[in-house]
């Protein structure tokens, strides 16, 4: 029996990264992991997509664009197959990158499935049925999530797909149906879009990325819609059926008014259902493990980071999370639970934003004023031939606080990270408007945008 100072279980954004921080802290760590280090982030989502999106991009440029720049192509084409191939290269390169820092710091990765049959004991299950058992002070649990099934509807790998499915599907559909306009939907409704695939994208909120400030989902809506993406919102499904070529499903956006829609595939992105280790039964809160200031479940000795104690659903807040957890046990740290993050969505235009929607300010009867900038105004933004989208930010009154920072434009992703500094460390908006941003860039346009509070923007 192999004896640790921390066993985690799970390789994912939390499992890693907190096994890799206890490392450096000189402790010792085994990382249980039944598929590959990175977890589905590396391997199955954040990375692979993002390789998927970059190609779409690219080829929607020359398809559309070309001309604008002064580029001609004849034939333009391309090979699904190389499309698809690269993203897994590019998973499996930085999935082998994890695997040589975990060799690096020494922490023993140990491939195999994780339960708990008592605090302090985890017993691994290898591919061949094979079992060892480690034993650990603390365990740390950071098993994640899977894609949420539709009701009725089981996904089998073609016709009915989730979006790890979506990564390696050996032929371009034809036609396919989305169902959930979050960012998973929204991604895979401009990639498949970009490649000639007819999307129709089904949301039963009144808006795409519900979770977005209503002034960002509209204009993606639009966009989208521009793109020649169908969306539907405002719409839910009231029943399917699979024939194994091809899906059926039935929608209504207004009761009692069904409509059939039918394509080659269906491709689920209503969320996720959490993965819970054998063994302990800690408490849960809609299935997710319920975790105290420090981290720790109900089980003394058991902790979780990460997807498996619930929303945000986020590589990054999961990473935090696991640091914070880790610190605090081996340090005199002490750990802080996530409250501002920012979140992002990767079509084009790309979304991003931290802090509280307009809405939520004024659900909250907060006193408020809002500073916003179009791309169209940015000098960088018209040569780089990206006007569409705009920032808007949110503060607070009289102080000027920021509350809130939304983007939708080219690199909003990129972007977004000064607002969440300026939200960490509770600056104004006059601070950002006092800082000199360099020229030409599209950061330039945070700095308007807190100009724009007070009427103080230059180049609107």
């Amino acid at each position: 029996m192999s004896k640790y100072d921390l066993i985690v279980i799970g390789g994912g954004p939390a499992g890693y990264v907190g096994a890799l921080r206890a490392a450096q802290l000189g402790k010792t760590v085994a990382c249980v992991e039944r598929e590959r280090a990175g977890g589905t982030c590396l391997n199955w989502g954040c990375i692979p997509t993002k390789s998927l999106l970059r190609n779409a991009e690219l080829y929607r440029l020359m398809q559309h664009d070309a001309d604008e720049f002064g580029f001609t192509f004849d034939n333009l084409s391309f090979d699904w197959s190389k499309v698809v191939g690269r993203s897994r290269k590019v998973a499996d390169r930085l999935a082998g990158g994890i695997e040589f820092l975990f060799k690096k710091n020494k922490v023993d990765y140990v491939l195999g499935t994780g339960s708990i049959p008592e605090a302090g004991r985890v017993e691994v299950t290898d591919s061949n049925g094979g079992s060892r058992v480690l034993e650990a002070e603390h365990i740390l649990v950071a098993t994640g999530c899977k894609t949420r099934e539709f009701p009725d509807l089981p996904m089998n790998g073609h016709s009915v797909i989730g979006s790890s499915d979506a990564m390696v599907m050996e032929r371009q559909p034809k036609d396919i149906i989305i169902i959930g306009a979050g960012a998973i939907g929204a991604e895979f409704a401009y990639f498949f879009n970009a490649f000639g695939t007819k999307v129709t994208l089904v949301e039963m909120m009144p808006n795409i990325l519900p979770i977005e400030d209503r002034d960002i989902s509209n204009l993606l809506e639009r966009n989208f819609k521009k793109q020649g993406i169908k969306v539907m919102t405002s719409t839910k499904v009231t029943s399917t059926q699979d024939s194994g070529d091809g899906v059926e499903i039935t929608i209504e956006k207004e009761p009692g008014m069904p409509e059939a829609l039918n394509a080659e595939a269906v491709l689920v992105a209503i969320g996720v259902a959490p993965v819970l280790p054998a063994g302990i039964e800690p408490e849960l809160e809609r299935g997710y493990i319920v975790t105290d200031e420090r981290y720790q479940t109900s089980v003394p000795g058991v902790f979780a980071a990460g997807d498996i104690i619930g929303p945000p659903w986020l590589a990054h807040v999961a990473s935090f999370e696991a640091t914070q957890c880790v610190e605090g046990l081996f340090t005199a740290h002490s750990p802080r639970k996530v409250d501002s993050f920012p979140g992002c969505t990767y079509c084009q235009p790309q979304v991003a934003s931290v802090g509280i929607t307009e809405q939520m300010a004024e659900d909250k009867g907060l006193e408020f004023k809002i500073g916003q900038f179009p791309y169209q105004a940015s000098g960088k933004a018209q040569a780089i031939g990206e006007v569409e989208g705009f920032i808007k930010l949110i503060v607070g009154e009289p102080y000027g606080e920021i509350l809130g920072a939304h983007i939708i434009g080219a690199e909003a992703t990129e972007l977004i990270a000064e607002l969440g500094l300026a939200i960490a460390a509770e600056l104004t908006f006059e601070d950002i408007e006092n800082t000199i941003h360099a020229h030409p860039t599209l950061s330039e346009m945070v700095n308007e945008a807190a100009g724009a509070i007070h009427g103080k923007a230059i180049h609107i």
